[in-house]
């Protein structure tokens, strides 16, 4: 089975911009080294990185998922294969979070709690350093000093600069993040 990959970050960006380019590049790399891609499904990054896949000749129908807040299931970027309507407006973004890795650009509060969301739930995270917002604030460092995995001693938010980066991080790691988080334990 293929592997899910979210990408997360600005809702507003420049198509001219870094944050584009980045994730425009990052989606199409993606799905050109067999992974899916998940997002919110709205504008910004998670359309550039679905255009992105849809750009790649490895493309399949299938390939972008897009977890949307609202209930109207119209209201998606266009280049959503798969659309889930949840209703559940911002606390969506945990679902967005649940995939076997998640890549955030740039980003604000929505894109803050995506990661947050995604560190309790075991995930393997990485994070441009190289665009503003908060993907380069916590790329490179640990959300709290819980031990998610005793296997990885260097587990972090893995900061990448480039599409590049964002393979070989998968490559290296993602087999290692496999635990799933299984509620709160006391």
């Amino acid at each position: 089975m293929r592997k899910i990959v979210a990408i997360v970050g600005d809702s507003r960006i420049d198509k001219d911009g870094l944050k584009y380019k980045l994730a425009y590049e990052t989606g199409k790399a993606l799905v050109d080294h067999g992974y899916r891609l998940q997002s919110g499904g709205l504008a910004g990054v998670m359309e550039a990185a679905f255009e992105g896949a849809k750009a790649s000749e490895k493309y399949k129908e299938g390939d972008t998922i897009a977890i949307i807040p609202s209930f109207d299931r119209s209201r998606h970027n266009p280049h959503a294969d798969i659309v889930i309507s949840t209703g559940l407006d911002i606390m969506r973004n945990a679902i967005v979070a649940n995939a076997d890795a998640v890549i955030a650009i740039g980003g604000g509060a929505g894109t803050l709690s995506e990661i947050a969301f995604a560190w309790p739930m075991l995930r393997l995270i990485l994070a441009y350093d190289n665009v503003d917002g908060w993907s380069s604030k916590v790329a490179g460092m640990k959300l709290d000093n819980k031990v998610r995995y005793e296997d990885i001693p260097d587990d972090r938010i893995y900061a990448v600069s480039s599409p590049e980066d964002v393979i070989k991080c998968l490559e290296e790691n993602i087999d290692k993040y496999t635990k799933y988080h299984k509620g709160i334990i006391l």
